[in-house]
């Protein structure tokens, strides 16, 4: 049974006084019913799980918005009582049955105590071609994705483990820990944080077994989107859906994705695909300040996928390319690298943040980070870097215009922190700018936020004239 970060999260929610039914959203086979499952199970809950894909005649029943019968509809179906204390109604792939979202609305107001969990996969795309009210301020939403790097090594290598989250600056991660870990790093490259890829992985350590699974998301997504997308072209649909892990760290070009279609044809297919989760804008952000999202320009953007073992499924890379990660023989390595990133920075969050970089353009010199993320009032630029080596220029750049103190980058290399000083043109001359280097190996990601708010407090003692 895996374990998942988000069952924190249900037992903050089912604890709530005034707690509001639950609805997890996130891409198709990401775990959301088994994350409910278990987290019923381990903590003794009764479990009521009605698939609504499997009783479509549900929908007319929930329209009515009449609770006494709904109930007594749902009860007759499971042979149950869903108001019996220490028990969960689980209404799982509610966009089969789109008035079961409205009618959540009267399980908060009217049955308040019944714990109400609802999941439910392209939830967008089913949205888009119904227009009924909302259940706007008496739900709650969580969005779950793939396992992440830590919740796949606590399945796979769980050992490993302690040399991540136990890290400081103020003793080194041995060799051979960090070799393993990188290893390990490039197996995830590979099978991605899709449940049942991983499953399947740890069963027999098998990645032809992975990459099996992988094939069968595929599938299902492509038949998902002949189901429930009615409003966008499904060749179109289907185009940019494998488009995407193609082009990563590159920005969007509609002409690029489909020369014989309309930029808004292109761009409501992308929308409907970010809405469902399976994908991500990173949007282009002038940085200045927090919040990041004040300063969004919605027109410029970069797309990740869901998941980087499905990217390097549908792009063809098997194991033997994968392995060569390392030796920097991969055409698009440098987009694997921003994509393991950005997936990570979602991660942290329990709703949709807005991902974000910087991007300069001029005529003779362009400067590109790959990422900028706020912690409390401060902004720090992201450089991902494929291997163990490469050029910041765009980095210093950022610390340069935006007068920032640290800078982060993302590589291969153990981790490190060293002070630097580079010359920077700034077109009227020539100037020294300080800045402070963390440089941590790709597997830390998840560590980042602690690992700055230590750095933070060490450089606040420093300057108090502490040691």
């Amino acid at each position: 049974m895996m374990k998942r970060n988000s069952e924190e999260h249900l037992k903050i929610w089912i604890k709530k006084r005034r707690r509001k039914p639950l609805v997890l959203r996130g891409a198709r086979q990401v775990g959301k019913s088994t994350l409910v499952r278990m987290f019923a199970e381990k903590n003794g809950w009764t479990l009521n799980e009605i698939n609504l894909e499997r009783h479509l005649y549900l929908d007319d029943i929930f329209k009515t918005l009449d609770m006494d019968n709904i109930i007594r509809e749902l009860e007759g179906l499971i042979s149950a009582d869903i108001r019996k204390p220490d028990s969960i109604l689980f209404l799982d792939e509610i966009q089969a049955t789109p008035h079961a979202l409205g009618a959540l609305r009267y399980f908060y107001e009217d049955t308040p105590e019944i714990p109400v969990i609802a999941a439910g996969s392209l939830l967008e795309f089913t949205l888009s071609d119904h227009t009924f009210s909302m259940p706007v301020g008496r739900v709650e939403y969580y969005h779950l994705g793939p396992l992440t790097f830590k919740e796949w090594l606590h399945e796979i290598e769980p050992g490993l483990l302690k040399y991540i989250v136990s890290f400081d600056f103020s003793n080194k991660i041995p060799e051979t820990a960090h070799k393993r870990l990188l290893e390990k790093q490039r197996e995830y490259f590979f099978t991605g944080g899709m449940p049942e890829a991983v499953a399947a992985f740890k069963e027999n350590r098998s990645l032809a077994e992975a990459s099996d699974v992988h094939r069968s998301i595929v599938e299902t997504y492509l038949d998902d989107f002949s189901k429930y997308s009615r409003q966008v072209n499904l060749p179109l649909m289907q185009k940019v859906f494998r488009h995407i892990p193609l082009s990563l760290g590159k920005k969007v070009k509609y002409s690029h994705i489909a020369r014989d279609k309309k930029s808004g044809e292109v761009k409501k297919a992308i929308d409907l695909l970010v809405n469902a989760r399976v994908c991500h804008k990173v949007f282009h952000s002038h940085c200045n300040g927090v919040p990041l999202e004040a300063e969004l320009n919605e027109k410029i953007y970069k797309l990740i996928f869901m998941d980087i073992g499905m990217v390097n499924h549908i792009c063809g890379n098997d194991w033997t390319t994968i392995a060569s990660f390392e030796k920097g023989r991969l055409v698009n390595e440098g987009g694997l690298g921003e994509q393991f990133i950005g997936q990570h920075i979602i991660s942290l969050k329990n709703k949709a943040p807005a991902l974000c970089y910087w991007l300069r353009e001029g005529k003779s010199v362009n400067a590109e980070v790959d990422y900028v993320i706020s912690v409390g009032s401060d902004l720090f630029p992201i450089e991902v870097k494929s291997g163990k080596s490469g050029s910041l220029k765009s980095l210093h750049q950022f610390v340069l215009n935006k007068k920032r103190e640290t800078a982060i980058r993302f590589d291969l290399n153990p981790p490190s922190r060293e002070d630097i000083n580079y010359i920077a043109d700034t077109g009227k001359g020539r100037v020294a700018v300080p800045c402070q280097l963390i440089s941590l190996p790709l597997y830390m990601v998840e560590e980042t936020a602690r690992i700055l708010a230590a750095d933070a407090a060490r450089r606040s003692l420093s300057d108090s004239g502490g040691e």
